[in-house]
């Protein structure tokens, strides 16, 4: 895979960071928003060092496109690593009940200390971060009852921050999708730009698709045949752009002269992962577990 894919990013991250930073003693928590089919791909590695003894809540968006066995053993692994995580969904609304009670957990000593002063009711304040096209401002349009934040599904819509109040008590800080400066793991790069957090403009989707096709025989074999009308046996030992020629032909995505339109072919692979046509599906295990 050319190495612009790994390579590029948006040249944001300083800014975004300087103003996160800026926000955080105006926030009470920081939530966290990944994608449920990539949790470990779609978590900037900086978080942690960024927010300092802030609090987060993870929330790990569009599990209803992902795999509930796995996203259930990602929650544990967040648990058991001290954090708090929840699946949601912002367009199916799973999980977006629980968010309320979450946030009033982990902030049930400043809470307490604001009712002692006299100010119950105090209107707590979060930050939402995450990369882009993940759902951010999604899940704050869910909260808020009503469309305040700006949405696409395309990364790099939300471009400055904006405070949006709820009906549940909290005020939320919506910041601009950011990817990292790089990537030490080659399969980060290529999860982000299979699950849509790269612009395509920035992409060879027809490597990208290749290598989703290997990633579907490996971890759902079953999905993977079923939807493309192939048979395990006769794409067991295809190299990859065999097997990508393959569903293109299955799908009828021919060309003058019988030969496989690859980039309709590609592109119709990315929009059938990005949109739950294979299933529901994720792309990495927490370290230990398996999609099997």
């Amino acid at each position: 895979m050319p190495s612009n894919i790994i390579q590029w990013f948006p040249g944001h991250m300083a800014k975004t960071r300087r103003i996160m930073q800026e926000c955080l003693p105006d926030v009470d928590l920081v939530i966290e928003v990944l994608d449920a089919r990539i949790p470990y791909s779609s978590r900037n590695p900086e978080i942690k060092k960024i927010v300092g003894q802030k609090p987060i809540l993870t929330l790990l968006n569009k599990a209803s496109l992902a795999d509930p066995v796995i996203v259930k053993q990602w929650c544990a692994r967040f648990r058991e690593n001290g954090a708090e995580a929840l699946p949601c969904d912002c367009v199916t609304g799973e999980g977006m009940q629980a968010i309320p009670t979450a946030v009033r957990r982990i902030l049930s000593d400043k809470i307490e200390r604001y009712e002692s002063r006299g100010m119950v009711g105090r209107r707590l304040r979060a930050m939402i971060v995450g990369i882009p096209n993940v759902g951010k401002s999604s899940i704050i349009n869910r909260l808020a009852g009503s469309r305040r934040a700006r949405v696409e599904n395309r990364p790099g819509v939300t471009v400055q921050k904006q405070w949006v109040s709820t009906p549940i008590g909290l005020d939320l800080l919506d910041m601009p999708g950011v990817l990292w400066p790089k990537f030490d793991d080659r399969t980060v790069g290529e999860n982000l730009a299979m699950t849509g957090a790269i612009k395509e403009q920035v992409l060879n989707v027809i490597e990208i698709a290749m290598l989703l096709c290997g990633r579907m025989r490996d971890l759902y074999p079953t999905e993977f045949c079923t939807r493309y009308k192939l048979k395990a046996e006769e794409i067991a030992e295809l190299e990859l752009y065999d097997l990508f020629l393959l569903v293109g032909r299955r799908r009828g995505f021919l060309i003058s002269g019988g030969e496989v339109h690859e980039e309709r072919t590609a592109t119709m692979l990315l929009d059938e992962l990005q949109n739950g046509k294979l299933g529901r599906i994720c792309l990495e295990a927490p370290k230990g577990e398996s999609n099997a």
